[in-house]
């Protein structure tokens, strides 16, 4: 009897044990990984951010050379700073695919420092109109870029998206195993409940009434089932006390009719 039910109750507490350990280790599994493409993708949007805030500045204090025409209000351009973050943001890309658009901030970053070079020239020359120029030819290729660097951001936003979509889906499947668990201990608990049910109270309750019947009416308790368990053992010694004590009685009862 120890046996079966620890059997059945350990067979219970082994499934809920191991889905739950499957459940942890899926979800952190599956958090980690997204968290990375999460993280990797909130550095990318910084990076992005933080190009557009160079060339902004960069943009604006040319017109403000422009506006107050003083050309030793030119500023020097940090090439190699630019070029480090725009290394870093091509680095924190975690799919192939914003690769591209990588590339296209860059040819127009190329495109926007070749022609503000020419800005010294433009600005020395009597025969060229500096703010004609700068509205006419170096703002066009600074619209360029900023619609590049724009378009890069939808992208690493998409895929932010698409990474926080894939965290969704991946909590929920990583709670299935919990939820399979939970159904089969259910079903475990049901058929747990029959088995008691079926073969140790009912059988208890059996051989209850047969003690009570014998006890009230003197009658036999036939009560038998399958099994060589301990409570079989209970079953079969209740059976035969009743009989050898209704044989006892039966003989004093013989006895005591005999000396009448």
């Amino acid at each position: 009897m120890r046996r079966k039910l620890f059997f059945s109750l350990g067979s219970l507490a082994a499934i809920l044990l191991l889905s739950g350990v499957i459940s942890i280790l899926e979800y952190r599994r599956m958090s980690d990984y997204v968290s990375e493409l999460i993280a990797a993708n909130i550095k990318s949007i910084t990076l992005s951010q933080r190009l557009a805030d160079i060339t902004e500045e960069y943009n604006h204090q040319m017109l403000a050379v422009v506006v107050q025409s003083d050309i030793s209000l030119m500023p020097d351009f940090n090439l190699s700073h630019f070029n480090a973050h725009a290394d870093s943001l091509k680095n924190s890309f975690t799919s192939e695919t914003s690769l591209p658009m990588v590339d296209s901030v860059t040819m127009s970053f190329n495109s926007f420092i070749r022609t503000s070079m020419k800005f010294d020239e433009v600005f020395l020359a009597d025969s060229v109109d500096t703010g004609e120029w700068f509205f006419g030819t170096l703002q066009p290729s600074y619209n360029k870029l900023r619609h590049d660097i724009g378009i890069l951001n939808d992208g690493i936003h998409e895929e932010l998206r698409a990474n926080s979509a894939d965290f969704d889906a991946g909590f929920y499947r990583s709670i299935i195993p919990g939820v399979v668990s939970v159904g089969a201990g259910l079903i475990l608990i049901i058929l747990l409940f029959y088995f008691i049910m079926a073969f140790y109270v009912n059988p208890i309750y059996r051989i209850s009434d047969g003690i009570n019947n014998y006890r009230l009416f003197s009658r036999k308790h036939g009560y038998t089932f399958e099994g060589d368990d301990q409570l079989a053992n209970i079953n079969s010694g209740v059976s035969e006390l009743i009989e050898e004590n209704l044989e006892l009685k039966n003989r004093i009862r013989i006895l005591r009719e005999g000396k009448e």
